[in-house]
């Protein structure tokens, strides 16, 4: 039995890390008003009839903060590349030098802060909902292994232990959120 309760543990802890790992990629992609390579991350190009990410048929880089430089494997692939961005409605405008793709970020104003404000919390709450499946799963486990016969004590003890993980989880969700709202509101 035992190890089967470190079993529903272990991959209660996994599926929770899992969430945590998403929520970070998301809000990576939620601007904060300085330039990142990430800012591209989604945007596709393509290259050859294909689909294929940016940062595969280019250099992305930041000369400065308000600077996003895309320099491509290929010359003739400027055109796509500069589809590809508006393509992805991240509401820049790609220029280019006949050498690679510019793209100024313009400064977020106070309003569109507040919006990527409550995207990070939309974020921020579906992996708590994400966190709290996970512990209900891990309960439904427990109460099965109850059934074919864990003691209540072990049982309860078990369940203590995953509230205590959710309890974790969802604090470092609030903390991730604490930092991103103070990037994005940051002039």
């Amino acid at each position: 039995m035992n190890e089967e309760i470190n079993f529903i543990i272990d991959s209660t802890k996994e599926s929770m890390n899992n969430t945590i790992q998403h929520l970070e990629k998301k809000l990576l992609n939620i601007r904060a008003g300085k330039a990142t390579p990430s800012m591209l991350g989604g945007v596709m190009v393509e290259y050859y009839g294909a689909p294929t990410p940016l940062n595969q048929v280019g250099n992305v880089t930041t000369p400065d903060a308000r600077t996003i430089s895309v320099q491509p494997f290929e010359k003739s692939l400027i055109p796509e590349i500069e589809k590809g961005i508006l393509v992805a409605n991240l509401g820049f405008n790609p220029m280019n030098n006949g050498e690679s793709v510019i793209i100024t970020v313009p400064p977020l104003t106070e309003e569109r802060r507040r919006d990527l404000v409550k995207q990070a919390k939309m974020e921020a709450e579906d992996s708590k909902v994400g966190i709290r499946n996970d512990r209900k799963n891990a309960n439904n486990e427990v109460k099965k292994l109850e059934k074919d016969g864990l003691s209540e004590d072990l049982a309860k003890n078990t369940e203590i232990d995953i509230q205590e993980l959710t309890n974790a989880f969802i604090k470092k969700i609030d903390e991730m959120l604490t930092i991103k709202e103070k990037e994005i509101m940051t002039i």
